[in-house]
Order: C-alpha cells, then sequence, then structure tokens
C-alpha cells in the first residue's frame, strides 16, 4: 500500500500568532497583478490579447476587478523562501500581511485567461464573432501568414 500524501496544512493548523510566511514557499514573490480597466470594446480585448502573447501572463476577474497576472520571481527571493532585502523591501511588500494571502492555495477567480484564444473566444461571446463570414477569418486569423522573403537583388 503507497504512502498518503501529507495533509495540506491550513491556516487553523497554526496558532494565532504564527508567521504563516515561516510555513510557505513564498508564493506571494512569485508573481504580481496590476489592476486594469474592464474591456469594454473589441479594441480593450485586443489590448488584453497582446499580453496574453506574452509569456508567463494572463488575466483574471475578482470581485468584479480586472488585473493582469505576470508570473515572474522576484530578484531578491532567496532558495530558503526568505527575501533577501528584508530590510530596505519595498513598501508594498512591508504592508502585505498574511490575512488574506494564498497561503492555502484555494483561490477560484470569476474568470481566468491564460491564452489569447480564451480572450477571443470571450470577446466573441460579449460582442459577436468579429469575422462571422468564414472567408474572412482566414484572412484575419490569429496567428499571421509566413513572412515573404525578401526580393534578391539581380546582379548586373
Amino acid at each position: 500500500m503507497a504512502p498518503r500524501p501529507p495533509k495540506k496544512r491550513r491556516r487553523e493548523d497554526y496558532p494565532a500568532d504564527a508567521n504563516l510566511c515561516e510555513h510557505c514557499t513564498a508564493k506571494c514573490c512569485h508573481y504580481f497583478a496590476l489592476p486594469i480597466e474592464e474591456p469594454a470594446s473589441r479594441r480593450d480585448f485586443d489590448f488584453m490579447r497582446w499580453y496574453l502573447l506574452h509569456d508567463r501572463a494572463s488575466v483574471f476577474v475578482d470581485s468584479d476587478t480586472w488585473y493582469l497576472l505576470v508570473h515572474t520571481t522576484c530578484k531578491h527571493l532567496q532558495e530558503d523562501h526568505r527575501c533577501g532585502i528584508y530590510e530596505t523591501r519595498p513598501q508594498i511588500c512591508r504592508d502585505y500581511t498574511t490575512a488574506e494571502c494564498e497561503f492555502e492555495d484555494d483561490w477560484c477567480y470569476e474568470k481566468y485567461f491564460e491564452s489569447p484564444e480564451q480572450i477571443d473566444e470571450y470577446a466573441d461571446a460579449m460582442f459577436g464573432p468579429q469575422f462571422p463570414d468564414p472567408t474572412l477569418a482566414d484572412h484575419h486569423a490569429l496567428r499571421s501568414r509566413r513572412p515573404t522573403g525578401l526580393p534578391i537583388a539581380a546582379a548586373h
């Protein structure tokens, strides 16, 4: 019989005065999220599509607020999951508390987009298909057509 994986620890497993950071892998130091305007037009969705064309970016909605989420690790996070510049860390880090952090890893967003195709599908659901004529769809596909080669100058 295979051993059972260890039980995932929850907030209530620790005393109220415990520093949860001492029991975490610094999840908060592996991304940042910035609020963005709620998209109201095809052009707004095209900007979001551009965001998602970049590696390790996603868009989510939480409490009716839209966010750009960038999955990237702080340069000063050390191997032991502690801050390498703790004494001089930015104010945003100083203000952050574990009261509502993702220690338990059980968050769920109203909407979550990881690819430009998902944003296009959502925009189509909101505004109708951008290119209802299937002959136009190939011309305006998500992926650009292969560029033509440069002309070769004829030797004189």
